[in-house]
């Protein structure tokens, strides 16, 4: 298929293969007993719920309470994501929970496959080698955010959809899908700066406009169910922070070493970043081009976050990884072997460490890592992206 053809083949493949992982999953818990462990999709499907009944969605008391009926032993965990997300998460919590969760996961399945092959066709030079979108599902944090349900797809779904439409001027839908990202605006805090500046240096209005249009909407929903829902969300922030979470980041660590009890020193990570973003802006910003600044965008804003980057975050990086792997047919023999021996390593080591090693924090690597191989591979294969 012709990769300016419409893409109705890829959505038939999908479909059916939701479909059938859906009727798959769905005999085995109905006649043999096993059924797929929510994990982190219980936080949303609570939230939810709760909001959908007009209950506050950041109430630990509630959310512990479904949780316990919904079978979870562990700590409660509320769903820290703003309330623009409600809009989202709610038409799950409408639904029985088995049902949702398993609505879930082929939905995540779906974004994955999509965004791979959105992605290819951005960033590959001449269609060709469409076998690297199986990046997408070969890459253990996708695997990771598949089997977690977590929300983490849809932060990829939104960068690849800003991607696509601001290649083509859609500038109205390009500020619509940057809403996906600000499920966790944290993680690509650096994206939204820029965005900003280029906004206002290119006069894209319409892309701001986009982007209100449809978060607005998304915040309107839950308001209407919960007048209280940001009043309730800035309370939890402030007053209950995931403080509990080692999260794998630099503010932790500075967290760690100086007051385990003081989340605030977790925001100190992000000064670097935004140091970092001063001259990066200055020296592209007259021939900025979106495609090849926004793996260094989210790679940076990653590493320097003040909270999250789990390692099933890190499937938004896979911006970052298509990006290079689609350069990677023109080069030499020997630096498609160095790709291929990094992006196993990488793979290989988080799979190993999730095996054995249940603290989150040991992933602090992990960003770093792929930071370094895409400057290693952007470099040798003489990418206009490198920084």
């Amino acid at each position: 298929m012709n990769a300016e053809q419409s893409p109705k083949r890829l959505v038939l493949m999908i479909v059916g293969l939701i479909l059938a992982i859906g009727l798959l999953v769905w005999q085995l818990q109905g006649t043999s007993g096993i059924s797929l462990p929510y994990y982190d999709f219980v936080e949303y499907w609570s939230a939810g719920r709760l909001c959908s009944e007009g209950q506050n969605p950041y109430s630990h008391e509630l959310i512990e309470k479904l949780e316990r009926d919904l079978g979870r032993e562990e700590p409660a965990v509320l769903m820290w994501n703003p309330p623009w997300t409600l809009t989202l998460v709610m038409p799950f919590g409408l639904l029985p929970p088995r049902v949702a969760h398993l609505l879930w996961l082929a939905i995540s399945l779906a974004i994955l496959l999509l965004s791979a092959e959105l992605l290819w066709r951005l960033y590959s030079t001449n269609h060709s080698h469409r076998w690297l979108t199986v990046l997408g599902l070969a890459f253990v944090p996708s695997l990771i955010a598949l089997t977690a349900g977590q929300i983490s797809p849809w932060l990829l779904l939104g960068a690849t959809l800003f991607l696509f439409a601001v290649s083509r001027e859609q500038w109205m839908l390009a500020g619509m899908a940057s809403v996906l990202l600000a499920i966790k605006p944290h993680l690509s805090y650096l994206f939204w700066l820029a965005l900003l500046l280029w906004c206002i240096q290119e006069r894209q209005w319409k892309l701001i406009f986009g982007g209100l249009l449809l978060g607005g909407l998304c915040s309107l929903i839950p308001i209407w169910n919960d007048p209280d829902v940001f009043t309730s969300y800035l309370d939890a922030l402030r007053n209950r922070p995931p403080a509990e979470y080692d999260s794998p980041t630099l503010g932790t660590l500075l967290r760690l070493w100086f007051d385990r009890d003081n989340f605030s020193l977790q925001y100190l990570s992000m000064i670097p970043g935004l140091l970092w973003l001063i001259p990066y802006w200055l020296r592209h910003r007259r021939s900025w081009d979106w495609k090849a600044r926004m793996p260094m965008l989210l790679l940076v804003s990653m590493l320097t976050a003040a909270y999250g980057a789990w390692p099933f975050d890190a499937v938004l990086l896979l911006v970052a990884v298509l990006a290079v792997a689609c350069r990677l047919p023109d080069s030499s023999f020997k630096i498609q072997m160095s790709a291929g021996v990094m992006y196993l390593l990488i793979n290989v080591a988080l799979a190993l460490l999730i095996a054995t090693d249940q603290r989150y924090f040991s992933f602090i690597w992990l960003t770093p890592a792929m930071l370094l191989c895409y400057l290693l591979l952007t470099h040798a294969t003489e990418q206009p992206a490198h920084a």
